[in-house]
C-alpha cells in the first residue's frame, strides 16, 4: 500500500538524524519533548474528525495510537493532541521490571518497520495508577485504554497466580479506564502466548472481568469495556476460537493484532534483519496478515463486538483498507515513527 504518508522535512530529519540515534533513545527523547511542551499540548483538543460510538463510548475519530508508545500514562493527552481519538497506555504488568537487557528496540527502515524485544519493560501498577489519579482528566482529550499484561516473574503454567498477577493489575487500574485490554500476545515475555489457548484464556478472562466490575461498581461507574488482544500468528482456526470465546464470555472487543515473529517477506538485507535479532515485528510488512485477521473475526462476530485493526497502517489507503476489512477503530505505532508528528492528521484528513 506504500509507505508511510511523510512530509519531506520529517523525512530528510529521520534519514539523516533519527534513524542513525539508537531507536530507544530516540523515544525517550521524544517524551522529552512531550513533557516540555506538555502545558501547550494539554490544551488542545483532540481533532475533529468522524466519531465513532463503540463500546458505550464516543471515540473523536477512528484512529488510536497502540499499546507500546505511552507505557507509564506519561503523555497520553499530549498524544492525542497530535490528532488521536484513543490512545492506550501499557503495557503495564502488576510489577514494575525493567525489561529485556539494551539493545531491544530496532528499525529496519527499508521495511518500515520495527523489531522490538522490550518485554513489558514499566513501573508496576501501582506506581501508573497513581500517575493517572495525579494528573486527571479533561474534557476534550482522548479515549483512554489501559492495555495490562502478565509479570515476567509469574509463571504461565500456574494458572492461579496468572490470574492473581491480572488482578492486582486490573484493581489499581480499571478505575482510570474508558476501556481495559488483556494482552497475551505479545512475544517478548517468557510463555505469555501460551495463554491464548482458550482453556487457559477463558478463566483468565472470566476473572479480570469480575475484578473490573467490582471495580465500576465501586466506582459507580458502568460496566468497563473488556477486549483481548491477539497476535497475527495464531492460526485462523485459534482465530475463530478467540472470537468464540469472546462472543460466550460478552467481552465487548478484540484488537488484533499484536506483532509477529515472522520475518517472511522482508526486503532488509538479511545480515540487518539477522543483527535486530529477535523479538516482535512491527510497521508495514504486518499490513496484509493484520487484515485478514479482522476480516476473519468480522465474519464470526457480525455485530456484536468492536473490532481494533493494529499492525502496518501507514497510509490513508492502508487504513481505508482495515476499516472496510470490518475494524471499528484503528491502532498504529510504527506509521508514526516512520512518518512524523503530524503523521495522525494526514491519515485523517485521507480519511
Amino acid at each position: 500500500m506504500g509507505s508511510a504518508v511523510t512530509l519531506p522535512i520529517y523525512s530528510t530529519v529521520f534519514k539523516h538524524g533519527l534513524a542513525r540515534l539508537d531507536a530507544e533513545i530516540a523515544h525517550h527523547r521524544t517524551f522529552d519533548a512531550l513533557r516540555a511542551a506538555g502545558p501547550v499540548l494539554r490544551r488542545v483538543k483532540v481533532p475533529a474528525g468522524t466519531p465513532v460510538q463503540a463500546m458505550g463510548l464516543t471515540f473523536p475519530n477512528p484512529l488510536g495510537l497502540a499499546a507500546g508508545f505511552d507505557k507509564t500514562a506519561q503523555a497520553f493527552e499530549e498524544l492525542g493532541a497530535f490528532g488521536f481519538g484513543h490512545v492506550e497506555i501499557g503495557t503495564v504488568t502488576a510489577l514494575a521490571q525493567p525489561g529485556n537487557p539494551r539493545p531491544r528496540l530496532m528499525r529496519l527502515v527499508e521495511d518500515q518497520a520495527v523489531v522490538n524485544r522490550m518485554g513489558f519493560n514499566n513501573d508496576g501498577a501501582a506506581a501508573v495508577a497513581q500517575r493517572l489519579a495525579k494528573r486527571g482528566r479533561r474534557a476534550g482529550g482522548p479515549v483512554l485504554g489501559i492495555n495490562i499484561g502478565k509479570s515476567k516473574v509469574v509463571p504461565d503454567d500456574d494458572q492461579a497466580a496468572v490470574e492473581a498477577d491480572y488482578e492486582a493489575s486490573t484493581r489499581l487500574l480499571a478505575p482510570y479506564a474508558d476501556y481495559l485490554v488483556v494482552n497475551v500476545s505479545s512475544p517478548n515475555t517468557p510463555g505469555l502466548r501460551n495463554l491464548q489457548a482458550v482453556e487457559k484464556l477463558a478463566p483468565l478472562l472470566a476473572h479480570v472481568r469480575q475484578v473490573a466490575d467490582r471495580a465500576a461498581e465501586d466506582g459507580g461507574r458502568d460496566r468497563i469495556p473488556l477486549l483481548v488482544k491477539i497476535a497475527p500468528d495464531l492460526a485462523d482456526e485459534d482465530v475463530l476460537e478467540v472470537a468464540d470465546l469472546a462472543l460466550a464470555q460478552e467481552l465487548s472487543g478484540i484488537i488484533a493484532t499484536n506483532t509477529t515473529i515472522s520475518r517472511d517477506g522482508l526486503r532488509s538485507k538479511p545480515d540487518l534483519v539477522g543483527a535486530a535479532g529477535a523479538g516482535g515485528l512491527s510497521g508495514a510488512p504486518l499490513r496484509e496478515r493484520a487484515t485478514a485477521v479482522v476480516s476473519l473475526l468480522r465474519g464470526r462476530v457480525g455485530q456484536e463486538l468492536t473490532l481494533i485493526g493494529v499492525g502496518g497502517i501507514s497510509t490513508p489507503d492502508d487504513a481505508r483498507e482495515r476499516l472496510a476489512a470490518g475494524a471499528d477503530l484503528i491502532q498504529a505505532y510504527t506509521g508514526l515513527i516512520y512518518g512524523g508528528p503530524m503523521w495522525p492528521r494526514r491519515i485523517l484528513k485521507g480519511l
